[in-house]
């Protein structure tokens, strides 16, 4: 068991993973009834990246999210009522329905916000660290992103000034294998990601991001790192959507991918890791673990119901909150 990791921390993390879980399943539920306006791209089979890379960083510490986000917001502490309803388009969401799933922002918790554009966060995370660095205030970024993402000028741009400057940022690449409906081993000639880190000067390391432990270690050890003034790394999750690209993806993605291939990621679920190591090691009994799920589904469930409840924006909003 990792010293830096007390059983009141290790529990935590499994409550996230399950709130990320349930939440995803509910907004899909959403999507199938016709409740939810638009599309959504779920987070299930990642939880363990955005849960062991946020639990390595401090409370008022930065992250920059992706399309494919809300496992970073709970992860980072995200109220998931105010989620739910601003998925909904609801005037009591985070960004008063107006963001929808892929723009959902706290500043208050360091949650730079989503972002629908690939590569999107890249720039926002290297400026985050950058203000840290002349404010003194002592603050890492985590920058979350894909391995489509990758391939963007952004990514090159951003990680060699980052290198350049030394800035207290950690690059987490979330490498489910498929870029959309594109395999890595189409639009990349390379296998591992972390090798582009070579290139900058920087630490590439590769990680299982099926394992939440595991990307807490490796992520944790970028942050000390970066917070000590050592810059930044580029540190690689090999992880696994368990759905399609978003909720409207036809067979979850069978199309581009085999049956065979999502049964075999998916028997290495991060929950059930995460579950089967507490037992072992006797931090928690099946009996607490299924009350902490029941707890969780119940939590989600009253997400649903204030979002279900909340009221839309009124039309005289339209053009508040507007900067250009």
């Amino acid at each position: 068991m990792d010293d830096s990791l007390d059983r009141v921390k290790l529990k935590e993390m499994l409550k996230k993973m399950l709130e990320i879980r349930h939440f995803e399943e509910q907004v899909n539920d959403l999507y199938r009834k016709g409740i939810m306006p638009g599309l959504a791209h779920l987070y299930n089979g990642e939880e363990a990246v955005a849960v062991g890379a946020c639990s390595a960083l401090a409370q008022d510490d930065y992250i920059t999210s992706t399309h494919r986000g809300h496992g970073h917001l709970i992860a980072k502490g995200g109220r998931l009522k105010f989620m739910m309803a601003e998925i909904l388009g609801k005037k009591t969401g985070y960004c008063k329905g107006k963001g929808g799933s892929m723009h959902i922002a706290d500043f208050d918790l360091g949650i730079l916000g989503a972002n629908g554009i690939v590569g999107g966060g890249f720039a926002i995370a290297v400026g985050a660290a950058l203000s840290s660095r002349l404010l003194g205030q002592g603050r890492v970024t985590v920058c979350f992103f894909g391995d489509g993402a990758t391939n963007q000028g952004s990514f090159h741009e951003s990680v060699n000034l980052a290198s350049v400057w030394k800035l207290p940022v950690v690059f987490v690449c979330e490498n489910n294998l498929y870029g959309i409906s594109v395999a890595q081993s189409r639009h990349q000639a390379i296998k591992d990601i972390a090798v582009r880190a070579q290139a900058y000067g920087i630490p590439g390391v590769i990680v299982d991001g099926m394992d939440v432990l595991a990307v807490y270690g490796e992520v944790k050890k970028a942050v000390d790192r970066a917070r000590e003034g050592g810059g930044p790394t580029l540190v690689e999750c090999k992880t696994y959507r368990f759905g399609g690209h978003h909720v409207g993806d036809p067979g979850n993605g069978i199309v581009y991918r085999t049956k065979e291939e999502m049964d075999e990621w998916k028997e290495r679920c991060p929950i059930r890791r995460m579950q089967g190591y507490l037992l072992e090691k006797g931090v928690m009994t099946q009996q607490e673990i299924d009350e902490m799920e029941e707890e969780v589904i119940k939590e989600v469930q009253e997400a649903v119901d204030f979002a279900v409840n909340s009221p839309f924006p009124d039309p005289e909003e339209l053009t508040e909150d507007l900067y250009a």
